[in-house]
């Protein structure tokens, strides 16, 4: 008999102080008398509970053997323990064979997270290391939570259900908001969900809808090469607790409370909250990672193994390939998604990876994987957000054939195309008005609804909007893997310096290429998404990477607003534009086509009528019609480094209507974007498009006074 079992005790369920356990619901669930144990291992030979007082007590106060006679049901182990209370520390160890050809790799002498646990403690003492080497990491370990979810009042809190017409997305990093010391949020709430509430007007003001947070699944910070941290979150080591590091405190239930009030304190205000969440793989990474729950539970369910059986197939790029089709993952994530929708109230999901969801069980692309079918005609998840990073890192690309018509798609093409047309490449005139319009190439067939693109030009993996127009070359130097980490293939004119520059001119020309990709974020169909900071020049100084990056690199450096308070209005206005448009126009279900048709949108060159879609064009003009009020807008894109002088379409309606000129982004603010209300009205029948610059003008059917902006 070893040292773990010595002081373990058997429970007989049917003694006067036990109540009979069930399997269901798998974790810990809290029951007036104590607290009921439920795990899945079917190759398990032995488990037992380990109760801890402390985070960083050295060995368990107290072990909990199940008697597989007594406390297993089929592959379930449960057991109830009575006087066990909200805010206990808890794990498990688990016996089993340690057979790596056969995919088996269980190991006693760690104590193992309980993959359904809600709540998760990180002590001073955690040693990722330990957990990846033979011995005991008792003192070393997370400790999984015991809570109860009955008593948080949500005020009435329900989910505010906005259309994606009416979206437009603001992905940002819990944390990293508003951890700067500039951000004006007290020292003790800054970096974390409740400094995220003390930033909600700043949210507001911009015209935000909804926030798309990186990973708030407790995450393993320390997933990283020595002396850097994992700042984004993509290394998930549980699927239903919030990550600690982003509480007030070290407390584990009052996080789960704080994340609760952030979210309820945004819908309070309006904003919706899509969760980034990373179902493809977790922080365990391949063979010579750490054994922290999955692989110590049942590694060959949990994970997609190679033909050898001890190695890890890896379509991540991170080490492992979580078997999501499997019967049991697939049942993992499905409850970690009801979860987070009843429990949590978040509104929505984007999936990293998610072309994982389409592999089999061998790591195989399948027709139609059961779990996006699952997902999508789930009960529960039937008015949530879904959103795919539909590609994975092991060549599997499904932008535009994604799922179902409930997901919406991360449009990588987007964000190429856009780039490279607003650069001055060649061969983009026609890609950018597939872009434009929704990119009908890619969801035109089978009549999918209008807004399936999530249309970025930048987001948490690449370049800031302010670095795209300053490097042409990243510089990652800072993650310590010699600048080779982070795509080559960024689409980036640094308009003719290379990192910060003291020039006037360039300084002004980057302003306004980054107006330009706001502009056609903005005025595209599709539903639009804005990456933290870059409204206020945000920059990570090249760095295209920033994935370990824990410092102001990352940081949103809230000096920024004033310092760029001119494009920070823009932005604020051009949002305004946006809604104000067919995009959030209520109603039914409409498709892409119909969209478009009704749009009646019409194609110009310089002159009328006449498109020049040849390689070597850097213009496009288009003008398209409201189905939902009387206006008619004229968008001509000019990204040539010459002016352009472009016909107008002759103005229908009532004899004194015009254009009206709303936006000129080669002009200082506060010409660059009119209130819409007012406009300037724009004499001639042409207009003379600066270079690099985007103009939009419009006009109504009905007569309107422009001094005073009444019809």
């Amino acid at each position: 008999m070893d040292a773990h079992q010595k002081s373990v005790e058997f429970h007989d369920p049917v003694a006067k102080d036990m109540t009979v356990s069930h399997p269901y619901p798998l974790g810990s669930s809290i029951c007036p008398e104590g607290t009921n144990f439920s795990v899945f291992s079917a190759n398990a030979t032995e488990i037992e509970i380990v109760l801890f007082d402390h985070p960083d007590d050295p060995q368990p106060s107290r072990l909990i053997g199940l008697d597989p006679a007594l406390h297993r049901t089929s592959h379930y182990w449960h057991i109830f323990v009575p006087g066990i209370k909200p805010g206990q520390l808890y794990g498990y160890r688990v016996d089993g064979p340690n057979d790596p050809p056969a995919g088996h790799r269980f190991d006693r002498d760690k104590v193992l997270i309980d993959p359904y646990g809600k709540s998760v403690s990180v002590g001073r003492n955690y040693s990722r290391a330990d957990a990846c080497k033979p011995g005991d990491n008792a003192a070393t370990s997370m400790k999984s939570v015991v809570a109860d979810l009955s008593t948080f009042d949500w005020e009435g809190d329900v989910p505010l259900r906005r259309s994606f017409r009416g979206t437009v997305i603001y992905e940002m990093h819990v944390a990293g908001f508003t951890r700067h010391p500039a951000s004006g949020v007290s020292p003790a709430r800054r970096g974390s969900y409740l400094g995220v509430i003390d930033k909600i007007p700043y949210l507001q003001a911009l015209g935000i809808t909804a926030v798309e947070l990186l990973p708030v699944f407790q995450f393993d910070a320390q997933d990283a090469l020595p002396g850097l941290s994992n700042y984004w979150g993509y290394s998930p080591v549980s699927f239903f607790a919030p990550h600690l590091g982003y509480s007030t405190g070290n407390d584990p239930l009052i996080c789960l409370d704080e994340f609760r009030t952030m979210v309820k304190e945004l819908h309070r205000a309006g904003i919706e909250v899509i969760l980034d969440v990373v179902y493809n793989h977790t922080a365990e990474r391949d063979e010579r990672g750490p054994t922290l729950c999955f692989r110590g539970l049942e590694n060959s369910f949990y994970y997609i193994l190679n033909k050898d059986k001890a190695t890890y197939a890896n379509f991540t790029g991170v080490g492992n390939t979580l078997k999501a089709n499997h019967s049991i993952v697939k049942r993992l994530i499905l409850d970690s998604l009801r979860y987070w929708v009843s429990e949590m109230h978040v509104d929505g999901f984007r999936f990293d990876l998610a072309s994982v969801f389409s592999r089999n069980e061998s790591g195989e692309p399948m027709i139609n994987p059961p779990i996006l079918w699952e997902i999508d005609s789930d009960p529960v998840l039937a008015g949530t957000k879904l959103i795919a990073e539909a590609w994975d890192v092991g060549g599997l690309y499904q932008v535009g054939s994604f799922g179902l018509d409930k997901w919406k798609e991360w449009n990588g093409q987007f964000r190429d195309d856009i780039r490279s047309f607003i650069k001055g490449d060649k061969r983009t005139a026609v890609k950018l008005r597939e872009r434009i319009s929704g990119s009908l190439d890619l969801y035109g067939e089978g009549h999918r609804p209008v807004g399936q693109s999530i249309n970025f030009v930048t987001c948490h993996d690449g370049f800031t909007l302010n670095d795209l127009v300053s490097y042409n070359f990243k510089h990652n130097e800072a993650n310590h893997e010699l600048n080779n980490d982070g795509t080559d293939a960024n689409f980036s004119w640094n308009c003719g310096v290379e990192g910060p520059s003291t020039s006037k001119d360039v300084e002004i020309l980057r302003t306004q290429q980054i107006k330009n990709f706001f502009a056609l974020t903005l005025l595209s169909v599709g539903t639009p998404m804005l990456l933290m900071g870059d409204e206020v020049r945000r920059t990570q100084r090249g760095n295209n990477n920033a994935y370990c990056q824990d410092n102001e690199t990352s940081w949103f450096d809230w000096n920024l607003c004033a310092a760029n308070a001119d494009l920070l209005r823009f932005v604020q206005h051009m949002i305004q534009v946006r809604l104000d448009f067919d995009h959030g126009i209520k109603g039914g279900r409409i498709t892409l086509e119909e969209y478009l048709s009704k749009a009646r949108i019409e194609w110009h060159g310089i002159e009328l009528g006449k498109p020049d879609w040849s390689d070597d064009s850097h213009s496009i003009a288009f003008t398209l019609h409201s189905f939902a009020s009387s206006q008619v807008r004229y968008i001509a894109i000019n990204a040539y480094w010459k002016p352009l002088e472009f016909a107008l379409p002759p103005v229908t309606g009532k004899p004194d209507a015009g254009w009206l000129r709303l936006i000129d982004t080669s002009l200082p603010s506060p010409n660059d974007i009119i209130e819409e209300t007012v406009g300037l009205p724009v004499t001639g029948a042409k207009y003379v498009v600066n270079p690099r610059s985007i103009i939009m003008l419009h006009y109504n059917y009905v007569t309107q006074d422009h001094a005073t902006g009444k019809v």
